[in-house]
C-alpha cells in the first residue's frame, strides 16, 4: 500500500482575485468540489512577494491585504489532478508541492528530523480542555523541539467546506498543529494521540534542523539534494527582539532588501512552545504577544 501523500500549498495576497471572486474563495471552492479531505487557510501577519512590498498587520492600508497561505493534503493522484486548475487561477503567488507520509504507516527510512502535523477542529475538546492544548502537552512531554498551533479561517474537513463566520461557534473550522522532532518522537506521538483524539490523521515529512537554541547544526546547502528549491522555516517567539525589533520583522525586511529570497510569509501561532518552554499562548499583561511565529521563506 502506498502511504505517500502530497501537500499543495499556495502563497498569495488575501485580496488577490480570479474570475470576479477572491482567489482564496475560488481555491477552497475547488477543494470542496473535489472532496479534498483536509485543507486550511491561514492568514499571515507579515510578508512580501513578487511586488517586493512588505505587507504587515501593523501597516496595512485599506487598499492592501495580508499574506495568506492555503494548504491541501491528499493522496498524490488527487493533488496532482488539482495542480493545473490551481496554477491557472493563481496569477500572482507561489505554489509548492511537498511529499509526506500518512501515518500510522511505517515511517520513512531513517529520518533524523521530521515535521509531524495534523488538523483539528477549533472547538474540539479533550478532557474538558481545547484539543490543541492537550495535543501540545503530549508533544512537549515526548520531547519535541517545538510545536505550533495555527488558527484557520477557512478550509475543508472530510471534503466539506468549513469557513469561519462572525456569528457562529465555528466549531468545525480547521486549525493546524505542526511539530518538529525526531522520527522516534513522532512514532511515540502517533501511538499516544489516538487514545485522546477520534480518528486523527497524521502527516510526517523529512526535514533538516539547521539551527537550534543558537547552535548551528547543519548547512542548508548540504540538505538541498538535487532540487534547485528549498523551503526554510525560522521559528521564533513574537516578542523576541533583535536591535529592538521582533526577529520576524527584521528578517522580512532584510530578506526583502537582499537577493536571497523571492518571497516570505510570517504565520502567528495561537499556542505552542519552543525548546524547554512550556506550551503557552499570550501572556497578559505583556504588550508584545508571547506566541510562536514561523517565517516561511
Amino acid at each position: 500500500m502506498n502511504d505517500e501523500i502530497l501537500t499543495l500549498t499556495a502563497y498569495f495576497a488575501e485580496r488577490e482575485r480570479t474570475n470576479d471572486r477572491f482567489l482564496a474563495d475560488e481555491m477552497l471552492h475547488l477543494f470542496h468540489d473535489q472532496g479534498i479531505p483536509a485543507s486550511v487557510l491561514l492568514r499571515g501577519i507579515a510578508g512580501f512577494g513578487v511586488s517586493n512590498v512588505v505587507l504587515s498587520d501593523r501597516s496595512l492600508s485599506l487598499g492592501e491585504s495580508a499574506p495568506v497561505t492555503i494548504s491541501a493534503v491528499d493522496h498524490p493522484e488527487r493533488i496532482l489532478a488539482l495542480t493545473d486548475s490551481v496554477t491557472a487561477m493563481t496569477a500572482r503567488g507561489v505554489i509548492t508541492l511537498r511529499r509526506a507520509h500518512d501515518l500510522p504507516s511505517p515511517l520513512p527510512a531513517n529520518p533524523e528530523d521530521v515535521r509531524l502535523s495534523l488538523n483539528l477542529g477549533r472547538k474540539q475538546r479533550v478532557a474538558g480542555k481545547p484539543g490543541y492544548v492537550a495535543v501540545c502537552a503530549v508533544l512537549h512531554r515526548l520531547g519535541f523541539a517545538g510545536a505550533e498551533v495555527f488558527l484557520g479561517v477557512d478550509g475543508t474537513v472530510a471534503g466539506q467546506r468549513r469557513r469561519a463566520r462572525f456569528f457562529s461557534s465555528n466549531r468545525e473550522v480547521p486549525l493546524l498543529v505542526a511539530a518538529v522532532g525526531t522520527a522516534a518522537q513522532a512514532a511515540a506521538a502517533v501511538d499516544e494521540l489516538p487514545k485522546i483524539l477520534p480518528d486523527p490523521v497524521f502527516r510526517v515529512e523529512n526535514i533538516g534542523v539547521c539551527k537550534k537554541d543558537g547552535q548551528q547544526l547543519a548547512d542548508p546547502r548540504e540538505l538541498a539534494g538535487t532540487s534547485p528549491f528549498q523551503k526554510l522555516t525560522v521559528r521564533t517567539a513574537e516578542d523576541t527582539l533583535i536591535d529592538g525589533r521582533p526577529i520576524h520583522r527584521a528578517l522580512i525586511e532584510q530578506l526583502r532588501d537582499s537577493a536571497h529570497a523571492s518571497g516570505a510569509t510570517v504565520l502567528r501561532g495561537m499556542w505552542g512552545y519552543l525548546g524547554t518552554d512550556r506550551p503557552h499562548g499570550d501572556r497578559f499583561p505583556h504588550l508584545a504577544r508571547h506566541v510562536p511565529v514561523s517565517t516561511v521563506i
